[in-house]
């Protein structure tokens, strides 16, 4: 039964990894640092460890999809992270590709239904 559960939550980590980039573009229309952003991922039913989030900020940033600014104003400085145009364009299109592909599996697994 162990080995069943195990391999079963490398499949589901798996799966939800590839969802991850679309997850945090979609929510990078404003500025947002890191905590807000797992608040916000959090509250719509998808967490994500920080540990996870803020290497892919930092990747995401190095691959011009999101930009970064420190904000020192408040009682800590904190690091604000918004897409940017190329970022939009590119989740643009990931969206899309998502959509035909929930279409494409929802209909592969409706087969065994009937």
């Amino acid at each position: 039964m162990g080995e069943e559960r195990d391999l079963l939550d490398s499949l589901l980590m798996e799966l939800r990894r590839g969802t991850l980039v679309l997850s945090v573009l979609s929510q990078m229309g404003e500025k947002k640092y890191g905590y807000a952003l797992v608040q916000s991922l959090e509250e719509k039913g998808i967490s994500m460890d920080p540990n996870t989030l803020y290497p892919l900020l930092r990747r995401l940033e190095k691959q011009g999809l999101l930009a970064s600014a420190w904000e020192t104003g408040g009682s800590k400085p904190r690091k604000y992270y918004q897409i940017t145009p190329y970022g939009q364009e590119i989740y643009q299109k990931l969206k899309a590709q998502w959509e035909e592909m929930v279409a494409a599996m929802e209909r592969l697994l409706q087969e065994e239904d009937v």
